[in-house]
């Protein structure tokens, strides 16, 4: 894709959307159930759609969420239901249409007190708090968010009781009902008034934001970082998460100056991504643009998308830093400082950087490489078999002190903090320990490339199969390894891995956009990953033309 001549200067008034054309269209547009854009179907974070292009509608939402309460019914959950939100103009609706449906059925639903906005760690350790100790009546959640998608956008996510996100067993068969509800146009769906459900006494209302920020001290150095009196920098973007900095800053006695704080459902603060879109991305640096530039203010700063599952990490000496760089920093910090068990292993996904092999090696511990979709972490850090899972989108968790679950879904609220504990107690901002990292095990070139795609294009990759390939040398080097599934589990990739002893690449569709994405590595140098990209494009682009 090539850059846009504004990404990353702030957004002007026409960048913006029409909030309340967005709204109307979502209660009034038709949703065409013979359609495939406009059907129901869950990608590597839920369903996502556009109101306007009739692919996140009330419809959907109705019809998704009679099809949860089915799915529920099935499998014997029969606790509450956990209802967050993100701060996307779209969330606000399908939150009302999703508490018309669920106490419509007899469930009891548990939301934020006075009706805050709920990031999806939150929601995740809300759901783990309430279910250690039980054997029944356990509770799931739903969180209403696109994620860092434009604000015309909205998203619908499920965790089932292990408090991550449900693998494809579970959706598949939630997007199969929904898209017969649709079909039969919503016959079956069982919903009350907007008012009644309010009112209603299965309508509980828990204050997850206090606990959640009460026991932070649990999973991360809290007091090391506030004898360290950093000086420390947050972008909340505006986000469902915005509200706890000033509150985790009260609590623990920390300096924190917190940027876009306030709730504005065009985000008309945030700087324009690399192709011209507002786009709340905290791993990109033109999204990112404005907190970069005041990176010299700060000991260290952070930012989060809207529901608060990703993080970006700004330092002083390296701006921005690539998500891989910091995963390897996160892993390599917590191996020496949490007394973890030597059994548990570290989980990235397969497109993310050798580095973090490399780093995992030096501590002697199993490395598990899983597809994308952090789903396949949930299960794992949820039994305490695996202490920390990341992916190279900038997305992680991983467990507390005690080697207790923490949060089963993405958490880019700890993943923050860690970095300000990092730099409290070694003195180096994580750019600075990334560089001792490349002392230690050399430096790695990495690129990712989003290429502008069709569903065609995409749906073209699972005809892709590794054995057909003769495939015996990429950019210089002898192909050592030719993959559709991961190393760890055995799960289909969605794309294809070719592996060589001085790099790789991988190439998979995206599961939230119409793009496709090419991921390089080298262990060389620039040069290396620039012939290796090359090479892995030409190469791509046959094997989707068949």
């Amino acid at each position: 894709m090539a850059l846009h001549p504004r990404a990353g200067q702030p957004a002007m008034a026409e960048d913006l959307t029409n909030i309340a054309q967005l709204v109307s269209a979502y209660f009034v547009n038709e949703v065409d159930p013979r359609n495939p854009a406009q059907q129901v179907k869950f990608g590597t974070s839920g369903h996502r759609g556009c109101a306007f292009d009739s692919s996140f509608n009330e419809a959907h939402i109705l019809a998704i969420c009679q099809a949860l309460v089915a799915y529920r019914e099935e499998q014997g959950i029969t606790g509450p239901l956990l209802l967050g939100r993100d701060t996307h103009a779209l969330s606000e609706a399908a939150y009302m249409t999703a508490l018309e449906v669920f106490i419509g059925n007899g469930i009891e639903v548990h939301i934020q007190t006075d009706d805050g906005y709920t990031p999806t760690p939150v929601l995740s350790h809300a759901i783990l708090r309430y279910n250690r100790g039980r054997t029944s009546g356990l509770c799931d959640g739903v969180v209403i968010t696109p994620s860092h998608n434009p604000p015309t956008d909205g998203g619908f996510k499920y965790n089932p009781p292990h408090g991550g996100p449900a693998d494809t067993d579970a959706t598949k068969v939630i997007e199969k009902y929904a898209n017969a509800l649709l079909s039969s146009d919503l016959l079956g769906v069982q919903a009350v008034s907007y008012a009644e459900a309010r009112s209603s006494s299965l309508l509980k209302q828990v204050d997850w934001q206090q606990n959640y920020i009460e026991a932070l001290a649990d999973v991360i150095d809290m007091d090391a970082i506030a004898k360290a009196q950093l000086k420390i920098g947050v972008d909340a973007m505006g986000g469902a998460g915005a509200s706890y900095w000033a509150q985790i800053a009260k609590h623990y006695g920390l300096s924190i100056d917190v940027h876009n704080e306030h709730v504005d459902a065009t985000f008309r603060f945030m700087c324009l991504d690399k192709d011209g879109k507002i786009r709340m991305d905290c791993s990109s640096p033109y999204a990112m643009a404005s907190l970069v530039n005041l990176s010299d203010q700060y000991d260290i700063a952070f930012g989060n998308d809207p529901d608060y599952d990703r993080h970006g990490i700004v330092t002083p000496s390296h701006g921005l830093l690539n998500p891989n760089h910091y995963l390897a920093v996160a892993i390599d910090y917590l191996c020496q400082h949490r007394q973890w068990p030597q059994s548990l292993a570290i989980g990235k996904t397969l497109v993310s950087s050798a580095m973090i092999d490399r780093v995992v090696a030096k501590h002697q511990r199993q490395l598990r490489e899983m597809p994308v979709g952090f789903k396949w972490f949930a299960q794992e850090l949820h039994a305490g078999t695996t202490a920390f899972g990341g992916e190279e989108s900038a997305g992680a968790s991983f467990l507390d002190r005690q080697g207790l679950a923490w949060s089963t879904d993405k958490d880019g609220i700890i993943l923050a903090l860690l970095a300000a504990e990092i730099c409290a107690v070694t003195g180096k901002n994580p750019g600075q320990y990334y560089d001792d990292l490349c002392a230690q095990h050399g430096t790695s070139y990495y690129h990712r490339i989003d290429v502008a795609s069709s569903a065609e294009q995409n749906a073209a990759f699972q005809n892709i199969r590794a054995y057909k390939l003769k495939l015996e040398t990429l950019a210089g080097d002898a192909v050592t390894g030719v993959m559709t599934k991961a190393p760890a589990n055995g799960a289909l990739i969605g794309g294809i891995k070719v592996t060589t002893a001085n790099g790789w690449f991988a190439a998979r569709p995206s599961g939230t956009e119409p793009v496709y994405k090419i991921y390089c590595e080298s262990l060389v140098s620039a040069e290396h990953l620039e012939l290796l990209a090359a090479e892995a494009q030409q190469l791509v682009t046959s094997w989707l033309q068949g």
